[in-house]
């Protein structure tokens, strides 16, 4: 299913449903497709909405976690939202936790999945060899545990990327960005209900990373899922929306 992209202002958004507002922020090689069974899922009960980060519309020196949560924060100031969820997987769960920091009082819960913002293992290193089709297939398969998941669509989509020298330039950015803004030390700061939903297979942001989040994160919750690697709402849906419906019900009571 395709969605409408919507325009206010500078901003680029998907909208779909009504309800309590959920955002959903995400990652550095997301696209629309990776949040289509969570979409389909809650926009019965919930508006879920999703901003599209400008990763390659930035400056240089704006290209950063700390750029792209500002860029949060004008989106959700323009659209006036408020008592939100927040869920973010991968870069856009590190996003979410800058922009959670600074505003808490607005956000009613948030959700992480294969978050960096601790530690994570990049692909930044590897593209000197972004002409590889082969080599950028094989870094795309190990997002997942079943590398099927990684299609033709979702790899051809990587490479133009990754062969883009600007866009190429700006990912490398933004993974050296997330290694350097380290949030060990803030997270105790977070006092809304957190939910760390995570694959017990994720090479990128492995077990151990979400061991830490829920240790440094006084309010979380820790779901695990197996045979699933660093995109769990995308690799294994049904229980994903299972796990987040069970905690949006708990954060209502």
């Amino acid at each position: 299913m395709e969605y409408e992209i919507r325009q206010s202002g500078k901003f680029k958004y998907v909208e779909e449903g009504i309800g309590e507002p959920i955002v959903l922020l995400h990652g550095l090689f997301g696209a629309l497709s990776n949040f289509k069974d969570l979409i389909d899922h809650f926009k019965s009960t919930h508006r879920v909405i999703i901003p599209l980060l400008p990763l390659y519309d930035l400056t240089l020196i704006e290209t950063s976690v700390s750029g792209l949560a500002k860029h949060v924060s004008k989106f959700i100031e323009h659209e006036k939202l408020q008592d939100f969820h927040l869920l973010g997987n991968s870069l856009g769960g590190h996003i979410g936790l800058v922009y959670t920091l600074k505003h808490q009082h607005l956000v009613k819960s948030i959700t992480l999945t294969g978050s960096s913002g601790l530690f994570e293992n990049g692909m930044g290193e590897t593209y000197p060899k972004r002409g590889n089709y082969d080599y950028v297939k094989t870094k795309t398969e190990l997002t997942f545990y079943d590398p099927a998941v990684a299609t033709k669509e979702l790899v051809d989509e990587v490479f133009s990327i990754v062969n883009n020298r600007i866009k190429a330039l700006k990912i490398i950015a933004l993974a050296r960005s997330a290694i350097r803004h380290n949030l060990g030390d803030e997270l105790k700061e977070i006092k809304i209900p957190v939910c760390l939903i995570w694959g017990k297979n994720d090479t990128i942001t492995p077990p151990m990373v979400a061991e830490e989040f829920h240790k440094l994160l006084p309010t979380s919750e820790l779901h695990w899922i197996d045979k699933c690697g660093h995109a769990p709402m995308m690799e294994v849906p049904v229980e994903f929306n299972d796990i987040l419906s069970s905690f949006l019900a708990k954060c209502r009571g």
